[in-house]
């Protein structure tokens, strides 16, 4: 199967042939994205603990950024740029030489309302989503605030993008459809096909709106996959059980509920989903893999040993 790489909160650790092995050991780590045009390239975040960078596959890493709270980090499928956005709420880019901030972002209008409800004095940019298609269209969610975009490489900012939902969570595109985007958020999930100018919701059949985790099948862009529980207590341990789901859309909907081969609501909440060479992946918080190789109609557990947390997940 595709070499996995999970942020499990205090490591990077490498899944591969049924083991889980450290690659790095970081507290706080909770973000870890690998370099489509060059797998040997890893970018690992960590709250308290800055950026880490990888050029050979995570056997040796370097500090990247002065910025000591990382909460998500990307790669440029389309140019190779990497991208890494903090708490509280900024974010930077390397293209040739040196990290820089994209400090218009924090400019917007709306910049002054954003507020993280656990710590309502601050956000953070809680993902990046660089368009595979096109170098200068890049999508950051703040938690919480807004879906914001930009057409220029970050140069310049559009506030909340209209019909997005503001709690964001995930954000894809899709590799092959041009101008479709997928968003994943606290009130639920939305979709975009104009590039991320604009979005509609996507709710329909679910009956838990706090969506988190978000894949895309690659080959089909109205096909794609959420993991959603009734609340963010639910969904990150303050209850004794999450309640969740992962759901389906395919076609013209509605939403589904697939088969993980578990009991019914997950206990655990499916924290990543990544598309990979081999199918779709869902890491559950717990450290439970499960790999589907037909759109979510049957799962196999994945072998992971040593692998007891998942925060994050990149192929």
């Amino acid at each position: 199967m595709t070499p996995l790489f999970v942020a499990t909160g205090d490591a990077v650790m490498r899944v591969a042939a049924g083991k889980a092995a450290p690659v790095l050991e970081e507290a706080g780590a909770q973000c870890v994205a690998v370099d489509a045009r060059n797998p040997e390239r890893i970018l690992a975040g960590c709250r308290e603990g800055g950026l880490f960078e990888s050029e050979d596959g995570g056997t040796t890493w370097d500090a990247a950024l002065p910025s000591s709270d990382v909460f998500s980090v990307a790669y440029s499928p389309a140019d190779g740029a990497a991208y890494a956005g903090c708490e509280p709420s900024a974010l930077w880019v390397r293209r040739n030489g040196d990290w820089e901030e994209l400090s218009t972002l924090r400019e917007l209008p709306s910049a002054p309302t954003w507020s993280f409800p656990p710590r309502p004095w601050t956000s953070h940019v809680r993902w990046i989503a660089p368009s595979p298609h096109e170098a200068g269209v890049v999508l950051a969610g703040i938690e919480l605030g807004g879906l914001m975009r930009s057409a220029d490489g970050g140069a310049t900012w559009q506030d909340h993008r209209p019909g997005a939902q503001r709690d964001v969570h995930s954000l894809a595109w899709h590799p092959t459809e041009t101008g479709r985007a997928y968003e994943a958020a606290g009130g639920g999930s939305a979709w975009s096909r104009d590039d991320g100018e604009s979005w509609e919701g996507v709710d329909e059949g679910r009956d838990r709106h706090y969506t988190w985790a978000l894949a895309i099948d690659p080959a089909d862009p109205d096909c794609w996959f959420v993991s959603a529980a009734p609340g963010p207590f639910h969904a990150h341990g303050a209850r004794p059980s999450a309640e969740a789901a992962l759901y389906r859309w395919r076609g013209r909907g509605p939403w589904e509920e697939v088969d993980l081969g578990l009991p019914r609501p997950l206990q655990t909440m499916p924290y990543a989903l990544a598309a990979t060479n081999n199918g779709l992946v869902a890491a559950l918080r717990d450290g439970s893999l499960f790999r589907s190789s037909d759109q979510g109609d049957s799962w196999r557990p994945v072998e992971a040993d040593g692998l007891t947390s998942v925060r994050a997940m990149a192929a």
